[in-house]
């Protein structure tokens, strides 16, 4: 069986118009394809004085993540005082800002089109956290969220290791997500009748799941209780060295975090159809594999 490949680009420069030799660009059908993007010379780089925040202490302890919610601006999960906390929010948005000039670089193909998401900073040990099964990510598993219903939209992920002591972001990376969707499917039935409108009209869902959502939903916790296909499927370590950054569909990419600390991390949201090649994304693919259309 296949592994996700991780493919290693060259380029030292987050700049939308840097047109050095080496600037990557228009690989869009890599990305679709389903592969990781790694870049092991494009690190981003922090102040002298931002390198404080590199402790766990600045997370209230409520979050893994300290986050910015756009388009407000608002920032979640951080503890300390006000000027701290600007600071905080500064190099957070900064991150925000070279990794949406550095994705529209890497594909131009999706310009007009990509919307920013949440920016977080995770400063805190992956290892050691304890959680249930379902939210344990050191399990292989596709992105999927319980209450906010994506409808197909695509999740792309911009990541950098900021880590200070040469520790990298530890992954694992799976079998391409067709081969993992035919393991899982022929378990996987249709949602109950009137369960989507249930859960929307309680305020369990930000809006109604639909059965795109329903089946990706079963992808994840299928592979996740899956404790024998977990040990013995086909899989891949992929370290992430500081300095490094990386680019991937979460939603497509069977993915574990086994291990890392102080992490940045960009997600942008692409509906289907804007894709290079629409074909590729989890939607079309699982629709294909079961002959109707799932929104």
């Amino acid at each position: 069986m296949s592994v996700t490949p991780v493919r290693s680009f060259p380029d030292t420069s987050w700049a939308e118009h840097d047109h050095t030799s080496g600037a990557t660009r228009a690989v869009e059908p890599v990305l679709e394809g389903g592969a990781v993007l790694a870049f092991p010379q494009l690190p981003f780089v922090l102040s002298d004085a931002e390198k404080r925040f590199l402790d766990p202490r600045w997370a209230d302890g409520k979050a893994k993540n300290i986050s910015l919610r756009w388009p407000s601006g608002e920032m979640r999960g951080a503890a300390g005082e006000a000027q701290d906390l600007a600071d905080l929010k500064a190099m957070i948005t900064r991150y925000a800002e070279q990794s949406e000039a550095f994705a529209l670089r890497l594909f131009p193909h999706y310009r007009g089109h990509l919307k920013r998401g949440n920016t977080s900073f995770r400063p805190v040990d992956v290892a050691g956290r304890e959680t249930s099964w379902r939210k344990d990510d050191t399990r292989l598993h596709v992105d999927a969220f319980p209450s906010n219903p994506m409808h197909g939209t695509r999740l792309l992920r911009v990541f950098s290791n900021v880590n200070p002591n040469g520790r990298p972001r530890e992954w694992r990376v799976g079998e391409p997500f067709e081969a993992h969707a035919q393991r899982y499917l022929p378990k996987i039935g249709k949602p109950v009748p009137g369960a989507a409108w249930l859960m929307e009209k309680t305020g369990i869902t930000k809006r109604r799941r639909t059965e795109y959502d329903h089946v990706m939903l079963q992808l994840h916790d299928l592979s996740k209780a899956d404790t024998e296909t977990q040990r013995t499927g086909p899989q891949a370590d992929a370290n992430f060295a500081p300095g490094t950054t990386w680019v991937v569909y979460s939603d497509q990419v069977l993915h574990a975090a086994m291990g890392g600390q102080h992490m940045m991390e960009q997600t942008f949201y692409l509906e289907p159809q804007h894709l290079q090649q629409p074909e590729t994304s989890p939607l079309r693919v699982l629709e294909r594999l079961m002959g109707r259309s799932l929104r």
